[in-house]
């Protein structure tokens, strides 16, 4: 989907956010025009990269990933915890063909976006497809939908009028997702209304990998043209949250919010996008 050039003010210095993230400033950034999928990429999408290359993820070769403790079988072998998160599981066998398991698989979920990917598979994609991954500040343009200073595409309630417009935690983090916005885990690509750039799900459902290196204190000397991130870093910036966000502990489903992971890091709740230059 086309993304126009133009101005649009990045970040937030709202206090109910997490400064230690480095949300603020808020800045004004200048983009030129490029284009970014609709949808994050699909089970479908990356199986047809993986018949077509033969790649094996980081997860396969790692031989886990991390999985949301809530989406494994009450007889689910114990397996070791996260210590800070003790929600998230490391799970043998865990990959993006078998996203809670060795005993899951991706039937019904070919229109999901894929997970248990790191940023060193989104970027083999990337090369595979002649695209590449979105910088952050492309990222939050894309998000925002062409409507500056607001938390989410659509405004500043997380459900206006009562309906729900994005895959986020409803219930008791960690021990109950009532599912009410219709699901527990990931959704299709395009489920909920899209944005103002026609863009489905840039809040929720997974978070998004970005080409930057993370750096919190980076806004505030962040060129004003096209910046495209700090030099180096030990982590990649992530962005959008996902289906386990839960304003309780993780407030992080906006499209002003940010995060990081490690190059190679994969969990069930981590996906990407990607933009091509304006045709």
């Amino acid at each position: 989907m086309p993304v126009p050039a133009g101005r649009f003010l990045m970040g937030t210095e709202d206090p109910r956010g997490y400064p230690s993230d480095g949300e603020g400033p808020v800045h004004e950034v200048e983009l030129d025009a490029f284009e970014i999928s609709k949808f994050s990429v699909t089970n479908d999408q990356f199986s047809s990269f993986v018949e077509a290359t033969g790649h094996r993820s980081t997860a396969e070769e790692c031989g886990d990933s991390f999985v949301f403790g809530g989406l494994l079988p009450d007889d689910f072998p114990p397996t070791r915890g996260v210590a800070a998160a003790p929600w998230w599981r490391q799970v043998e066998g865990a990959s993006w063909q078998h996203p809670e398991g060795p005993q899951s698989d991706l039937a019904g979920r070919g229109d999901h976006p894929v997970v248990h990917v790191s940023w060193i598979d989104a970027m083999a994609y990337c090369e595979w497809s002649g695209t590449r991954l979105p910088t952050e500040a492309e990222w939050e343009r894309a998000a925002r939908g062409g409507v500056d200073s607001h938390h989410f595409p659509w405004g500043d309630e997380l459900t206006p009028d009562g309906v729900h417009r994005s895959n986020v935690f409803q219930g008791s983090f960690p021990s109950l997702d009532s599912g009410d916005d219709g699901w527990i885990g990931t959704a299709p690509v395009h489920t909920f209304e899209p944005n103002g750039f026609g863009l489905h799900n840039m809040t929720g459902n997974v978070w998004e990998w970005c080409s930057d290196w993370f750096d919190p204190t980076y806004y505030a000397r962040s060129p004003r043209e096209s910046p495209s991130g700090p030099a180096k870093g030990s982590a990649k910036v992530t962005r959008g949250g996902s289906y386990l966000c839960h304003e309780s502990y993780c407030w992080r489903y906006r499209v002003d919010s940010r995060s990081a992971n490690t190059p190679d890091s994969t969990t069930g709740n981590t996906g990407f996008r990607v933009v091509t230059a304006a045709t």
